[in-house]
């Protein structure tokens, strides 16, 4: 494999899914139909792709060693010796700098978030991810960093509601994502991953118990918030819950059945049923509210 090809493996853009989080202002803003807030989403979530991807070159430049005696990660670009330092730093700093760019152009706000998003990720790579519970928190505040950006970094008021929906469904895939390392693992996690030691799969499993409850709960009073039906005019958002209720539900199958990779938040991209249950919730919410 030539070089262009690893460095594109380097930025991970299979992971640029999470950047879908940024448009959930804009849907239930009912803001799509405005250009220039359109334009602007779309370049804030283009940043927030350029700046991830610097973010995992970050880490797989402090990781790269310890990368080796994983089974999985000993294949990325850094570990495997495809990408050297010297190519890999360079890359980095054109993926920052246009971020920075793309987020300016956006606005101030915008810009901001990224840079913070920057910090608590170099943060997280240093040693939170070592400090238990704390560090699911610390990657679900990325997934609350794009949803910001997709609304107060644009000028949309975010709803308070689906701001504690978003938290929850934050934690919810941060705690399935330390469940899956541990199937994935088979018992060794420790060895790759010293936090999963102070992780026992009993606590997992409670605390993604009770934030996939949080999300169905936070999800359903935001569908019948009289705010929200005055806004968009319909009482029927609230036969989008079923969608939510049955995708946590297969999820949660899934990764019980340990068929979810150490990854969760790709796992769409894996079950069908979870691509249905997106694709529908979607379908019949753009439908209500368009």
């Amino acid at each position: 494999m030539n070089l262009p090809a690893n460095l594109w493996r380097l930025m991970r853009p299979r992971q640029w899914v999470k950047n879908s989080f940024v448009f959930t202002g804009i849907l239930f803003a009912n803001a799509w139909r405005q250009p220039q807030l359109r334009l602007h989403v779309l370049l804030t979530a283009a940043a927030f792709s350029l700046t991830a991807s610097g973010v995992y070159i970050i880490n797989d430049l402090l990781d790269r060693e310890s990368d080796l005696n994983h089974p999985r990660k000993k294949h990325r670009p850094l570990a495997a010796g495809t990408v050297t330092v010297s190519a890999a730093v360079p890359m980095m700093v054109v993926l920052i700098a246009g971020a920075v760019v793309l987020g300016f152009f956006v606005s101030v706000k915008v810009l901001l978030i990224l840079a913070l998003y920057v910090l608590i990720n170099i943060a997280y790579s240093l040693g939170l991810k070592h400090v238990v519970i704390l560090d699911v928190f610390i990657i679900a505040a990325g997934f609350m960093l794009r949803i910001l950006a997709g609304t107060v970094g644009v000028g949309i008021a975010p709803s308070q509601w689906l701001l504690l929906c978003g938290l929850m469904m934050a934690l919810f895939l941060g705690f399935a994502k330390r469940r899956a390392e541990i199937y994935a693992l088979s018992g060794d996690g420790p060895t790759h991953r010293k936090v999963l030691g102070l992780y026992q799969p009993v606590l997992l499993d409670n605390m993604i118990v009770v934030t996939a409850t949080c999300v169905i709960l936070t999800y359903s009073l935001y569908t019948m918030n009289p705010a929200t039906i005055q806004f968009h005019h319909t009482e029927s958002l609230i036969y989008t819950v079923p969608f939510v209720i049955y995708g946590i539900f297969r999820y949660i199958y899934s990764l019980h059945q340990q068929t979810v990779g150490s990854d969760p938040a790709l796992q769409i991209f894996r079950d069908p049923h979870l691509v249905l249950a997106i694709g529908g919730w979607l379908i019949v919410t753009l439908w209500l509210i368009g």
